[in-house]
């Protein structure tokens, strides 16, 4: 079944694909850190929706739709993934390599970026684990 992106039901589907993943929790074992991924409106995405992530040492503790700037700022993410909804959707369909998208800033990145780059491998299962989802895109 078809997960539509973004909605809170994909986001479920990633937690599931993420906890049951062998590569992705060996190779994110060391991993510390929530993501949160701020989807800026516009195309057919009228309204910002922020996803938040919670992903410790090879697992996703918890993954929820963040209700607005205020709450996001309470939760105090690690690192923050904003951009356009079309550059999500490359990303997700293998179009646009993530880590190519944030060093042009395609993907604008808050957090300690020099982590992340140490850390590439993992933000790539993470990517590959999420494309791996059955995904219906809004157009």
């Amino acid at each position: 079944m078809a997960h539509k992106f973004p909605s809170p039901e994909w986001l479920q589907a990633l937690k599931e694909k993420l906890n049951s993943d062998e590569k992705y929790a060996q190779i994110a074992s060391k991993w510390e850190g929530e993501i949160v991924f701020y989807i800026e409106p516009g195309g057919p995405i009228k309204e910002a929706m922020i996803f938040f992530t919670d992903l410790w040492h090879g697992k996703c503790r918890d993954a929820y739709t963040v209700k607005n700037e205020e709450q996001l700022k309470e939760l105090s993410p690690a690192y923050i993934l904003k951009s356009p909804y079309q550059s999500f959707v490359r990303v997700l369909k293998g179009q646009l390599d993530p880590m190519q998208a944030m060093i042009t800033r395609k993907l604008k990145v808050q957090g300690n970026m020099g982590y992340m780059m140490r850390n590439v491998p993992t933000v790539l299962e993470f990517v590959r684990c999420a494309k791996e989802i059955e995904t219906e895109f809004i157009e």
